[in-house]
């Protein structure tokens, strides 16, 4: 079997910025454990899996090195960018069915706007080992899908170095960890040993919890954002009651046809 696999790197700012997905389009679902297969070669953040369901309209399952998960931001934009610059898409509105429910893509003017549900935090009592996987004091501790660290500058979250060993062994080992930015509203990094990936390089699924605090904390609706791992990658959010609207854009890094 040959399959179609193109490699997108979503909420970049230029070459070799933003997280890279693995975007593969098929006709229909193929075996669960060779999807995993597929992605564990990959060994990118997530491998994106496509089944068409009539016009605009797609299934969509994304896949860790390790597992797969309810919901990623990055890989639904790679997937929309691909729909649309690769294989023909032409809906500017593109509308996925996924494990968390109804989500879309807006594409327009190279900008693509994720719609996602709205994952507001739960303040927390801080884990007992939450400084020694940090090697930092977070302030506040919050929990939704993934849990959220809060600490007080853009320059302390640059020099967190985690103990990933510590942290895959948490019950918590999903870990947002953010703070005011100095020339965006706010910043984030994204740990998650557990599932394969150590850091994330950009995390849109993340500010589904990310854009309900900032807007909260800072008293607006529309933020600008960076995660601020060694890629890198922008992001503007807005919130719009119990959606959130990620935008970003990307760009194609590679072509290919698997063997499977």
């Amino acid at each position: 079997m040959q399959l179609q696999l193109y490699t997108i790197d979503a909420f970049e700012s230029g070459p070799f910025t933003g997280n890279p997905a693995a975007v593969c389009p098929l006709e229909n679902w193929l075996d669960d454990a060779l999807l995993q297969a597929i992605a564990a070669q990959n060994n990118l953040s997530e491998t994106v899996y496509l089944v068409p369901k009539g016009a605009g309209s797609y299934g969509i399952r994304w896949f860790t090195p390790a597992t797969e998960v309810k919901l990623c931001g990055h890989a639904t934009l790679a997937a929309a960018f691909a729909l649309k610059t690769e294989l023909g898409e032409e809906a500017d509105t593109i509308r996925f069915d996924s494990l968390s429910g109804p989500l879309s893509v807006v594409c327009q003017n190279g900008r693509y706007t994720l719609d996602f549900p709205s994952q507001p935090p739960t303040a927390c009592p801080r884990p007992s080992w939450l400084p020694n996987a940090l090697g930092a004091n977070p302030r506040e501790f919050y929990r939704a899908e993934y849990c959220l660290a809060i600490v007080p500058s853009e320059e302390i979250l640059a020099a967190i170095e985690p103990d990933f060993a510590l942290l895959a062994k948490s019950s918590d080992s999903y870990l947002i960890v953010s703070a005011p930015g100095e020339e965006r509203d706010f910043v984030s990094r994204f740990f998650a040993p557990a599932a394969g990936i150590d850091e994330d390089p950009v995390t849109g699924s993340a500010h589904c919890t990310l854009t309900p605090y900032w807007a909260k904390r800072l008293g607006k609706r529309s933020l600008s954002a960076r995660q601020i791992s060694p890629r890198g990658g922008e992001l503007t959010c807005e919130l719009a009651g119990d959606r959130v609207r990620i935008s970003g854009s990307a760009r194609l890094y590679a072509k290919a046809t698997i063997f499977v």
